[in-house]
């Protein structure tokens, strides 16, 4: 295995050459890097002791021609150059991400301005995040057997052929869940009218062979009249199967998945695992061997 090559020892003459190719010939830092083959780091470190200690010129002031004497001068103060230690304020962090178009490199060149010695990009997101992880607890729910049942459709759709007419319809992916065991229902339905929804709510309840206390739901329109945290104003059609079944309703609030978290993941599984096989719809009742087409309606 090769040896790290050893970064080479910087001398008193490395650093007034710095001094004399940045205020006598007024070249850049990277420049007399390149020109001493020195990093830039370490360039720029020297030069801020030099103006720290009043030796920001070349030739340098009487006296200072000792190598031991510039030494003391540049080296009175032991370890790396003071930083702005000042923290940004976090919250006034988070609203601005908030508002569109704002990124998080926006934020810290807007820090940056305002501290120049400030801390970097990588720590700046770094220590957001953290600020985030501490800010947005979230509450693990563990679900009891039979407690809820959870609704909802997905996104996806599939084209579907009515075998009498060649008509090729939209097909609504209708997905329940149990809460506690995390086991999976869905059924492919035309709409997600009032009709559809449910009878895709009958057919749930008869796959898993029993009636949850509750059933949570999205704030579908067949569903659901008025989306409300405390008192939802449920339609009535969907009230009364609750009742026949002796369950309960609980819609979710608006915008707020977690609430839901059980058929969020079991929509993307049946996304993943069943609409993605489906992409390419077949046609005909020969739809094993094709490739093309839609499927049929039984």
């Amino acid at each position: 295995m090769p040896r790290r090559k050893q970064a080479r020892r910087v001398t008193m003459r490395d650093i007034r050459s710095i001094l004399r190719l940045t205020f006598d010939q007024g070249l850049s830092v990277r420049a007399v890097s390149d020109r001493l083959n020195l990093s830039k780091t370490t360039v720029a470190t020297y030069l801020l002791r030099a103006r720290e200690a009043g030796l920001a010129c070349w030739p340098l002031p009487a006296g200072s021609d000792d190598d031991s004497v510039l030494g003391r001068a540049l080296f009175q103060r032991a370890g790396r150059p003071p930083r702005d230690s000042c923290q940004p304020d976090w919250a006034y962090v988070a609203a601005e991400m908030k508002r569109k178009g704002v990124t998080l490199t926006l934020l810290w060149q807007e820090y940056r301005s305002a501290h120049p010695e400030g801390y970097g990009y990588t720590w700046f997101c770094g220590q957001f995040n953290r600020f985030q992880k501490r800010t947005s607890a979230s509450f693990r729910n563990r679900h009891e057997a039979g407690a809820v049942m959870q609704t909802d459709y997905a996104g996806h759709t599939i084209p579907v052929t009515d075998p009498s007419t060649g008509e090729v319809h939209t097909a609504q992916i209708f997905v329940a869940v149990l809460g506690a065991t995390s086991f999976t229902f869905a059924w492919a339905s035309l709409t997600q009218k009032l009709p559809d929804w449910i009878e895709a709510q009958r057919r749930a309840l008869a796959f898993f062979g029993g009636v949850p206390r509750a059933i949570v739901c999205d704030n579908l329109k067949a569903g659901v009249i008025k989306p409300l945290w405390f008192e939802p104003t449920v339609n009535p059609t969907f009230e009364a199967m609750a009742e026949h079944y002796d369950t309960t309703v609980l819609p979710t609030r608006p915008r707020k998945p977690r609430d839901k978290g059980k058929v969020e993941g079991a929509v993307l599984i049946v996304e993943r695992w069943i609409l993605a096989r489906l992409r390419n719809p077949l046609t005909g009742r020969r739809c094993k061997h094709r490739r093309e087409g839609a499927l049929l309606l039984d």
